[in-house]
């Protein structure tokens, strides 16, 4: 491993411990959340079957990603996807019966609570098609919340727990209900800040 490898991998894994301590009130600290937050062994275990996932010319690196990731799905009741593509800073908490699809994409600084899905809704299976939900920088998604197909949900946008959003977000919105709908934010949601 080279050096500049171990140092983007240190570097995330501290912004990880970071967005923790930030996303969680209940947080005491790097250690104990390292060894017991089920949301920060997700992330890291999806950041290893990605890079597995992505790796050209390596014969068997895709078996080998979903195999991991089941595994991951076993131990934390979390499943992603080793082809969604998540940004940095990303928090799941309480993350029982996450789902990220394939095609998922995560901006930076968004965190999800239990039960919250990125699903498809099925359709279009050719190369390159998006299936899954692609969520914006500063997004917070409320437990249960479940978003639909290949819609966008913008920046700095909240959606409320068990929430099934089905269109597109605009940026900046609060969305709640079945299905759901947006509102323009207020800024006094009670939501962490990131």
């Amino acid at each position: 491993m080279s050096r500049p490898v171990r140092r983007g991998v240190l570097r995330t894994v501290r912004e990880d411990l970071a967005a923790a301590r930030r996303g969680d009130p209940a947080s005491r600290g790097d250690l104990e959340n390292a060894i017991v937050y089920s949301g920060l062994h997700a992330i890291w275990t999806y950041r290893l079957t990605h890079r597995l996932w992505i790796a050209e010319g390596l014969p068997g690196s895709r078996f080998a990603a979903r195999v991991i990731a089941q595994i991951a799905r076993s131990v934390t009741g979390i499943e992603i996807h080793p082809g969604a593509r998540i940004g940095r800073r990303f928090f799941i908490d309480h993350g029982m019966g996450v789902v990220i699809g394939e095609t998922a994409v995560i901006g930076d600084d968004v965190v999800l609570f239990h039960g919250v899905t990125l699903g498809g809704r099925g359709g279009d299976h050719g190369p390159g098609a998006r299936r899954h939900p692609a969520v914006g920088d500063r997004v917070v998604l409320g437990a249960g919340s479940s978003l639909i197909g290949a819609i966008t949900v913008g920046a700095d946008s909240v959606v409320g727990a068990n929430t099934v959003v089905t269109k597109d977000v605009p940026a900046g919105s609060v969305v709640t209900g079945v299905a759901g709908t947006a509102r323009p934010r207020s800024g006094h949601e009670g939501v962490p800040t990131l």
